[in-house]
């Protein structure tokens, strides 16, 4: 039997999703098409834009289905930085961001001449709000994550969406790891500011929440006009062309109006088991920490130093034992490294490769819990003897 504690690198399908997406393959007509069968795919499309735009808060027009996180993460940078002035080429990044916006604001740097204004996290890892601020005058465009995917720290968006408005900055959100585990909410974080200052986008994915891999939405105000990644056909407002998924839609908009509904109870039991899973870590095995804010947190995220144990030793061993559990983002390419999350923390390289997160949730229970406690403290004894060698 597998313990799955790697949820947020890929949650189960959930079944209403499954059955959602099954249904919605009999509508085999192109979306674009003005025949009887194209105009059905394009009612199921446009419901399931609806459904997800109720959830995330926006309007049905502002939400731009995508392939995945990655994909929207790239489409709001780069559009907006072409969008920018002229006179504008800064890109407010604040340290331990997600690799598809570092790399993406890498890319930028490399061929578009772009500059970066890197912002400090606090030892906890949330942004530091003040060095943020400061960033922001004359910017292009700034980014930050809602939550941290590594060490699970939630940001104050609406704070930081505020300071972004207030100097005419246009702001992307990567809500990619917050969604569905804490309240997303892209109006009311816009605050009603209207135009391309303040926050103007949003990533999202599904298969983080139990929707399907390979689906995932870019929220972009209504009012504000990125340059287009993809150029076609002219669908989505033109801002991402192409035949769209109406069933990936679909069981996108059913596993995100799912995950809302049981969000407030499922954070309580996740924060409940979360909770037991790191005391009995810190009671059990000696010389570890608990990174990340202790409160303000992904309910579902335990992020641990192991001091003198290679992570990925310890992955390999806990593999064996039948528990998943990761050393940081799954989109790494499975190359173990430092964490350049645990780094920006303050930690030194030799800690950011002594770490593991585990990540529970929906089909997380009680009993997961107890086989990591019972296989951890052996696990990490070998580890750490493995490194003294």
């Amino acid at each position: 039997m597998t313990v799955y504690l790697d949820h947020a690198a890929s949650t189960p399908l959930r079944p209403e999703a499954r059955e959602a997406w099954l249904r919605a393959t009999a509508s085999y007509g192109n979306a674009s098409s003005i025949h009887r069968t194209g105009q059905d795919a394009r009612r199921l499309l446009e419901e399931s834009r609806e459904r997800l735009a109720a959830v995330l808060d926006c309007d049905p027009i502002e939400v731009v289905l995508t392939s995945g996180g990655t994909e929207s993460v790239n489409a709001a940078l780069k559009g907006l930085w072409w969008s920018r002035p002229a006179d504008r080429d800064a890109i407010v990044l604040p340290d331990g961001e997600h690799h598809a916006t570092l790399d993406t604001a890498a890319w930028l740097q490399k061929h578009e001449a772009a500059s970066v204004r890197p912002v400090p996290l606090d030892a906890l890892g949330r942004i530091e709000s003040p060095a943020f601020a400061a960033a922001l005058p004359g910017a292009a465009l700034a980014t930050a994550l809602a939550a941290n995917n590594e060490v699970g720290t939630v940001n104050d968006i609406p704070g930081i969406a505020a300071a972004a408005a207030d100097v005419g900055v246009p702001l992307h959100v990567d809500a990619v790891a917050a969604f569905g585990h804490v309240p997303v909410a892209f109006r009311a974080w816009r605050g009603g500011i209207r135009g391309m200052r303040g926050l103007c986008a949003l990533s999202v994915s599904a298969h983080k929440i139990g929707g399907p891999v390979g689906v995932g939405a870019l929220v972009v105000a209504r009012d504000a006009a990125p340059v287009a990644l993809l150029h076609g056909g002219g669908q989505q407002r033109s801002l991402r062309s192409g035949t769209q998924d109406v069933a990936g839609a679909a069981a996108f908009a059913v596993a995100a109006e799912c995950a809302a509904a049981e969000r407030e109870g499922e954070a309580a039991r996740l924060a409940a088991l979360r909770d037991r899973l790191v005391g009995g870590i810190l009671q059990s095995v000696s010389e570890t920490e608990l990174l990340g804010d202790p409160q303000g947190r992904l309910p579902g995220n335990a992020h641990v130093l192991f001091h003198g144990a290679l992570g990925e030793t310890l992955l390999f061993l806990l593999d064996e034992a039948g528990i998943s559990a990761s050393t940081g983002s799954a989109c790494q390419a499975g190359i173990p490294e430092p964490s350049h999350v645990v780094v920006a923390l303050g930690r030194t390289q030799t800690e950011a490769r002594q770490v593991l997160r585990f990540s529970l949730g929906r089909t997380s229970t009680d009993a997961d819990v107890d086989t990591v406690l019972v296989a951890l403290p052996a696990a990490v004894e070998r580890a750490r003897a493995a490194a003294r060698r």
